[in-house]
């Protein structure tokens, strides 16, 4: 039995072993992009607010 072949997270091709776990750099760039606009969230208990700072 062969093993299913595990996709790209980003567009739903097979992975690259070059650029694992994505297809290819394009994929693995949007993914790091995502992460640096927050486009990834854990859930989670709200952040609270420091005294300091205004509101």
């Amino acid at each position: 039995m062969m093993a299913p072949t595990r996709k790209c997270p980003i567009c739903g091709k097979p992975r690259s072993a070059d650029h694992t776990p994505f297809c290819s750099t394009r994929c693995r760039d949007r993914d790091l992009v995502r992460w640096l606009d927050d486009g990834y969230a854990l859930p989670g208990p709200p952040a609270l607010q420091d005294d300091d700072q205004p509101s």
